[in-house]
């Protein structure tokens, strides 16, 4: 069904360890790393290739960024883990740089994407019984048709994606789907006196980087101000300059109620969210009510201020703004038949494949791949182009190049 390519005898063998001892849980391009560095990573065949996709954004500051891994090795050898049963010297210093960073009172600290995403709903839950006063059981939290907010029981349970949710209930209670982009549909749902919050992707990256209108979401945050819903802002893709601002809720001048931070929080070298909200939300939860082994450890506060350090001193969200319209302007100029839409914003972008092949578009990726240059199809039809935010201009004329050439090959 998909392309095949001849591999060396060094891939092949790590592909065939994962297809033997691994769970078949994703299908990744046959191609295995073992270096990277700024935008470029290398296999293990020595082979250079541009990173397009940046770990999903988690390394916005470009592979192994020196200052980071410097702060990583430091850390390292000093003390990585205490757990929450203690104090360390390093988690109060993160929670003071990071809050004042976002302007918010308080920060809860946790390791994966979803884990931040789940903190972020059980608190708007909290904040619904004590503070808004709904009723027992009964809080509802709106969601957009389209999203993806990563894979646990509860967050599939609001997934309108089948590949998603198919033969994994029964689901979580307490969700309401509504469409993307759609400030009427929203005002309806906020109509429900049991609805407490809305959760929205800024910019819908896995759905294909899905960029709404022009007021979609400064819209959307007074609308849940009149109904007393919080605006709950998934910015753990789009966040950390990825757009060509701090956050892409900056471009509306919008301020999430709760704040959900991953990925390239800790440059890519290690698992760290977090959640930021205000003191009336925050301080809901009590000891013994939330909480993760690892979340706060030392290892990843420091990090992360070192990671959040760089995205400032290096001017990312300028850099990202623009070379993302530089990239866009060069694929739009191609004029290709087979690209029928680009799209995005900063270094979040997205092209949809116009083809009568459906696997075209990953049969473009893997052409790409040949040709030096790694992004991955997502449903289907788009190709996701996000390298890491370090990029210059002449390295992106180059990878236009590339996919220019890569076209031909449809």
């Amino acid at each position: 069904m998909h392309t095949t390519q001849t591999l060396s005898q060094k891939s092949q063998h790590f592909l065939d360890l994962e297809d033997k001892y691994g769970a078949h849980n994703y299908h990744p391009l046959p191609v295995v790393l073992n270096k990277g560095k700024g935008v470029f990573v290398w296999d293990v065949d020595n082979k250079r290739y541009y990173d397009f996709l940046s770990g999903y954004s988690a390394v916005n500051q470009g592979h192994c960024h020196p200052a980071i891994i410097e702060t990583l090795i430091e850390q390292a050898g000093k003390l990585t883990l205490t757990s929450r049963a203690f104090y360390n010297d390093q988690l109060g210093e993160y929670e003071k740089f990071i809050t004042s960073y976002f302007g918010y009172d308080k920060v809860l600290p946790m390791n994966t994407g979803v884990e931040a995403v789940e903190t972020a709903l059980k608190l708007c839950r909290k904040w619904a019984y004590e503070v808004k006063g709904t009723e027992a059981n009964k809080a509802k939290i709106l969601v957009c048709a389209h999203n993806f907010h990563g894979r646990t029981s509860t967050v599939i349970s609001f997934s309108s994606d089948p590949g998603s949710y198919t033969n994994f209930g029964p689901f979580m209670p307490g969700f309401e789907i509504i469409p993307y982009n759609d400030l009427p549909a929203l005002e309806k749902a906020l109509q429900d006196k049991n609805v407490c919050g809305f959760l929205v992707e800024p910019i819908q990256g896995e759905a294909g980087v899905m960029v709404p209108d022009a007021g979609y979401l400064s819209g959307a945050k007074k609308l849940c101000e009149a109904a007393n819903a919080l605006f709950i802002g998934d910015e753990i893709q789009t966040g950390l300059c990825r757009t060509g601002k701090l956050l892409a809720c900056d471009h509306e001048n919008v301020r999430p109620d709760i704040l959900i931070l991953g990925k390239a929080l800790s440059g890519g070298t290690l698992p760290v969210s977090a959640v930021l909200a205000d003191d009336e939300i925050m301080l809901t939860i009590k000891p013994g009510e939330h909480g993760s082994t690892y979340g706060g450890n030392p290892l990843a506060c420091k990090v992360a201020i070192t990671s959040l350090s760089v995205l400032k001193d290096e001017k990312l969200a300028e850099n990202a703004e623009a070379m993302g319209q530089l990239l866009r302007n060069e694929l739009t100029a191609l004029a290709s038949p087979y690209i029928s839409i680009v799209r995005g914003k900063g270094l979040l972008n997205a092209i949809v494949i116009n083809h009568p092949n459906k696997e075209a578009a990953w049969e473009l990726c893997v052409t790409m791949m040949h040709n030096g240059l790694l992004a991955k199809p997502t449903h289907g039809d788009k190709i996701r182009f996000a390298p890491p935010l370090v990029i210059t201009r002449e390295q992106v004329l180059e990878c236009v190049g590339i996919i220019a050439d890569s076209l031909k090959a449809l």
